[in-house]
């Protein structure tokens, strides 16, 4: 059964502010929403207590004033407004009155943070590392090794991309087999499943899969972008069939694949149905096919509005200056809405349609949220396209949306009593 998590909200009935504030507004006005992530991330490293304001001027951060903070806005063009006591006791106010969908969320640590990256080569970019970079937040990169050895329990906040945990090599077999960085992708997987004992690189996903899942059973935070979402859960739905044609790993895939799929193991997609075509670029019928979404010009999707008082943590995910944002496709661009868990809340989806964008759920004592596309910023971002330049989107709502994710496990959550 899934357990809930809640937040514990600051409360300031007859505060008596000490020093002055600095407030760092997240609204339409803020220069560069992105670096006040990072801003607010080296704040609390420092050991500094940030107040997260839910839902005032798009989701701002009050803390104390220090001379060092405020320089770090100045060079890193952040917009902030220093304010008295008296100015800053009646924001609070603002915020927590009962009449108004607001509320405060004390952050509280640096989350440590880990990024899922395969050695080598790759062809595309990862929104996640360069909104990390960007905002100057430090990670550490780590692969299959370290997740076998048990090491993800030294890290908060786990994050995955355009990965295949089902040992597919990202069904690019038809279009790419023959060129250089998938030969050598298949090979670097190949040695590393051998000298983690394993016979094939699909069994070797499993457990990674498995692993995975068992992080945040015991507490941790995902997040996950494109293909990971979608193949994460069928590796764990799979992990007692091959689903696996033989260019991928030697032997056919099990026929029955399909009926033998154990939709209790995963996290947030039941019911599915695998595309078992090694030719067909697509891992199964969860993921949303540019066709069914039309012309780009029409591809919105909407951010649901939550109560930040008593819904705190779906409110944290979707802090953003416009609740409407424009899509962006990927290996796995979106969910259809009937392969999605009825205990996974929907944190954003196109109106009018079962296209969902953005999902968010509790198992065991962790989180997990997906969010579909590759890049909020290049719409259709093409194998051996160039990275994004987040200099040139300072403000992007959708790169927020990842950066929500970041600072998300910094306020201490307390199980809910079932």
């Amino acid at each position: 059964m899934f357990k809930t998590l809640i937040f514990s909200l600051v409360l300031f009935p007859i505060l008596v502010l000490a020093q002055s504030k600095i407030l760092i507004y997240m609204d339409l006005k803020q220069t560069n929403c992105l670096k006040a992530y990072g801003i607010t991330y080296h704040a609390l490293a420092r050991g500094e207590d940030v107040d997260w304001l839910l839902n005032y001027r798009g989701g701002s951060f009050m803390m104390d004033y220090t001379k060092q903070t405020a320089n770090e806005c100045l060079v890193d063009g952040v917009a902030f407004d220093e304010l008295t006591t008296v100015q800053a006791s009646a924001i609070y106010a603002e915020v927590q009155s009962p009449d108004v969908n607001m509320s405060v969320v004390r952050l509280e640590k640096a989350p440590k943070i880990a990024v899922y990256v395969p050695p080598g080569f790759r062809p595309w970019d990862d929104a996640v590392t360069l909104a990390l970079d960007y905002a100057k937040i430090p990670y550490t990169k780590i692969w299959n090794d370290e997740i076998l050895r048990g090491d993800l329990s030294k890290y908060d906040w786990l994050h995955l991309h355009h990965e295949d945990f089902t040992g597919q090599y990202g069904k690019f077999y038809a279009s790419f087999s023959n060129a250089q960085w998938y030969i050598d992708n298949q090979l670097e997987y190949e040695n590393d499943a051998k000298k983690n004992g394993f016979k094939k690189v699909s069994d070797m996903m499993k457990v990674v899969a498995q692993d995975i899942k068992n992080y945040v059973g015991q507490g941790g935070f995902l997040f996950a972008m494109c293909s990971a979402t979608e193949t994460l859960d069928i590796a764990l739905a799979a992990q007692h069939t091959d689903i696996c044609a033989s260019m991928f790993d030697g032997d056919p895939a099990d026929p029955d694949a399909q009926k033998k799929l154990d939709f209790s193991n995963t996290l947030a997609f039941t019911n599915f149905t695998l595309e078992m075509n090694p030719y067909v670029y697509a891992f199964s019928n969860i993921n949303v096919q540019p066709s069914e979404i039309g012309n780009p010009a029409n591809d919105y999707f909407t951010l649901f509005d939550f109560s930040a008082k008593y819904d705190p943590v779906p409110t944290m995910l979707t802090q953003d200056q416009v609740n409407v944002i424009h899509g962006f496709l990927g290996q796995t661009t979106a969910f259809h809405q009937e392969y999605i868990k009825k205990s996974v809340i929907i944190l954003g989806k196109r109106t009018g349609t079962d296209q969902v964008k953005y999902i968010h759920g509790n198992f065991g004592r962790g989180t997990f949220t997906f969010l579909g596309g590759h890049d909020p910023e290049a719409y259709q971002h093409l194998v051996g396209d160039p990275p994004t330049d987040l200099s040139l989107h300072k403000n992007s709502p959708g790169y927020r949306l990842i950066l929500n994710n970041v600072l998300f496990p910094a306020a201490k959550p307390k199980p809910q009593k079932t």
